[in-house]
This record gives structure tokens, sequence and C-alpha cells, in this order.
């Protein structure tokens, strides 16, 4: 079925082109307009103008030549001052005598005449009275202002024609560099996230754009490539379990077996199940972490207990490895009490298993340069290189698989105590040197001194 997206659309250079052609004919319009209406006034005040002037001198010479003059004399008279004026035309009506006609006859010009009536003085000596019509024929105005509409139309619309051909063609030369866009997305392939799009030729309203969806394929890629070795790490961490639990049951199928063997059997099995179990909670955990899991805090009026609580928990571990414990510093605040004796839990138990034997594990709670309570689990062993200090925090990473004891741990503490420091809006950190190792985390300034609380 052909794709009718592109169809229902419309070209943006079409739309532009559009929109200016509208804007350029309204602006050329209004001064078309414009200029017609000041040239018709003009035309109209020059026609009352030469009206007026001619009534006054009509007026002047009327009173000048009075009766002496003859009826054909007076009319030559009026002939020679309309001289030049064709399109003027006067009707002198007298007591007791015949009209005198001048020039054009009103009747000649209905639809395009101007005309004035006026009183004519009394004429000397024997002090008659009449009156006079004067008349222009504006038919020559009336034309040139016709041409004038004509030629403003015109000049309109071309120069709406014009503007919009030429922003046609300027916006798609100046958006052809988008072409090349295209071609480069066309590239990108799951398997290729690690391309970028080159934004040289592209203008500069655009390089916004591109900086985004380039920072955007960087988080893709990061996300697809930490998938990818989750899954593989996920399938090494329950490939050996699986393989064990499957032996297991086919040695134990082989033959015959008494209720003791078949015991230990199942007992072994137990064992790897409960591991299979808690890597798959602890990833379930990390899933909903990923996902934008809320912590649902509480008042929590010292840390210093919660850190007590959690070490009375490890009590036995901490006897076992023969270690010494110290809390130093308090804090109270907003935090998920639940969550945070996890983190601590983690912390701990990394510590006991890397910390020497006979050495003091000590937890300090301090208040940071930045505002923030910094919270870490400080114990002495071999310190851990500076290389993978920034790795000790990653899914199934283990500094040292011959003391990472995986039997036993998974490689996910750690990962697990990020997640919940970033969830509570902090961060992580670890510093290892002079046989010093301290893991810990800052939180928020939501996370006071005791005293406030």
């Amino acid at each position: 079925m052909k794709d009718t997206s592109l169809q229902q659309g419309q070209s943006l250079s079409r739309r532009l082109s559009g929109a200016l052609a509208v804007q350029a004919f309204a602006i050329l319009g209004v001064v078309c307009v414009v200029v017609y209406a000041a040239t018709s006034m003009t035309l109209t005040e020059r026609q009352e103008a030469t009206l007026t002037e001619k009534k006054a001198m009509v007026r002047h010479i009327l009173s000048k030549t009075g009766l002496e003059s003859s009826p054909a004399g007076l009319e030559h008279t009026l002939r020679d001052f309309l001289i030049g004026h064709e399109e003027m035309g006067l009707v002198l009506r007298m007591v007791g005598r015949d009209a005198i006609v001048v020039g054009a006859k009103p009747s000649d010009t209905p639809a395009n005449l101007k005309r004035v009536d006026f009183e004519i003085a009394p004429l000397q000596p024997a002090g008659a009275v009449g009156t006079a019509s004067l008349s222009l024929d504006t038919s020559s105005d009336a034309e040139l202002l016709r041409r004038l509409a004509i030629i403003l139309v015109a000049s309109a619309l071309g120069g709406a024609l014009t503007v919009s051909i030429g922003s046609l063609l300027m916006v798609r030369r100046a958006m052809s560099p988008l072409h090349g866009l295209v071609q480069q997305l066309r590239l990108l392939r799951a398997d290729r996230l690690d391309l970028r799009l080159d934004g040289t030729l592209q203008p500069d309203e655009l390089q916004p754009v591109i900086a985004q969806f380039n920072e955007l394929l960087g988080r893709l890629d990061r996300a697809y490539r930490q998938l990818e070795a989750f899954s593989a790490d996920v399938a090494h961490e329950l490939n050996t379990p699986l393989s064990v639990l499957i032996g297991s049951c086919q040695l134990g199928l082989q033959r015959t077996r008494s209720i003791s063997d078949l015991r230990e059997i199942l007992s072994n099995n137990l064992e790897d199940l409960d591991r299979m179990a808690g890597i798959v909670r602890d990833m379930l955990f990390l899933a909903k972490a990923d996902q934008g899991a809320r912590v649902r805090p509480a008042r929590a009026h010292s840390l210093r207990q919660i850190a007590f609580d959690v070490l009375d928990f490890h009590e036995a571990a901490l006897l076992d490895a023969g270690l010494q414990t110290d809390i130093a510093g308090d804090a109270c605040g907003y935090i998920d009490p639940g969550l945070m004796r996890r983190a601590l839990s983690n912390l701990i138990s990394n510590a006991v298993r890397y910390a020497e034997r006979g050495s003091c594990l000590r937890v300090h709670i301090l208040p940071a340069s930045n505002g923030q309570v910094e919270l870490s689990i400080e114990n002495q062993g071999v310190a851990i290189p500076q290389p993978e200090l920034h790795r000790i925090f990653e899914r199934f990473y283990r500094a040292d698989d011959s003391r990472s004891g995986g039997d036993v741990n998974h490689g996910l503490g750690l990962a697990i105590v990020r997640a919940i420091v970033s969830m509570h809006g902090g961060s992580v950190f670890a510093r290892s040197e002079n046989g010093m190792t301290r893991i810990g985390m800052h939180l928020p300034s939501k996370v006071s001194a005791p005293t406030p609380c």
C-alpha cells in the first residue's frame, strides 16, 4: 500500500512561499490603495481648484465687459478665455438675452462632469442680472485613474508572484543540506548506534536539534551495549548453577540411591536454586530502578542508628572475620529506611569480604563540602587498582575473581547500592589507597544534621 502520510502533509517550502506571497500581496495591496487614494484626492483637489479659479476669472471678465459688448463679442471673448481648456464649458444666461454656450456642453459627458453654478454680478449700466454654469469634463482623469488601478493591481500580483517564486527557490536551496542529513539517518541501524550525525553543513537553527539527536544516539548506544553486556552476564551467571543442577540430577538418576544420598543431592540443588533466585530478585530490583522506580521517603532521625542496626545484623559475619566496628558521626533526614538498610548491608558485606582479619571496619557519616552528607564504609585490606575503581559499581563486575567468592557472590551488590543512591538523588564513590578502601555515597541536602530534625 502506498504511504499517504506525505501526501496528506504539506511541503514546508510551499507553505513558506505561499505565506510570503500572501503577505507580500497584502502589503503591496495596501501600498497600491494608498497610492490610488492619494492620486484620486490630488486630481479631485485639482479639479475643484480649476473650477474655482475659472469661476473667478469668468466673473472678472463679465464685470469688465458688461452689456456694452455685443453678444457675439462677448461670446468671442469667452471662447478666447477657454482656449487650451477643451474639457471645460460655459453656459451664460442673462435676463432678456439668449443663452451663450461656449466650449463643451454639459450634456456631452454627463457621467464624468463637474459643474458649478453661480450668479453674475449686476451688469452696468442696465443693472441686469444673470447666471453662469461652468462645467469641467473629468473623463481624462477618470481614464488616468482606471489605468493607474490596472497598473497597481498588476504590480501587486506580479510582486506577490515574484516573492512566492523567489522564496520557494530560496527555501529549497536553504533546505538542500537536509537531504544529506536524511542520507545519514538512513545509515543508522540498531547495530550502528556508534554513528553520529555530521552537522557541519547544516544551518545554525538545526545545530541544537542535531546535538540533541547525537546525545540521544549516545544514550541509546550506551543502553544497547549495557543491555547486551547484562544479557551476557546473566546468561553466564545462570549457566553455571543450571549446569550443576542438570549434572546433579543426571547423576542422581543414573542408579538407585539411598534416601540420605537423595537428601544430600536435593540440599546441594537447593543451594544453587537459592543463588539463582537471589540473582533473579536482584535483577528485578535493578530493572525497576532503571524504569524510574521512586523511593518512599520517611523521616529518619538518625542514620547512625540505621548503621548500628545493620552492623548488628551482620554480627555473626563480623565475628567470624575477626573484625571490630566503629561508627563516626550522625545525620538525619527523609530517606527510605528499608532501601538504605539494604544499601548499607551490601556495603558492609563487601567490606567484610575483603577486610584483613583483626582490622577495624568503620562507618563514616560526615557532612560533605557541597552541603550533602557522606555515608561510607572503610576497611583495611588489599587496595583496589585505580583503573578498576570506577567499574566496581557495574553489574556482575568483580575486581578480583580469585577472591570474589563466586559461589556466594554474584557481583550485583554494589550495583544495587548505586541504584538505591540514584533513587534518592545522590551519587556513589570509591577510594582505595595505602591499604585503606572507602566505598560509600553522597546523599542530597535533604539529609541534614540531627539537631534541625
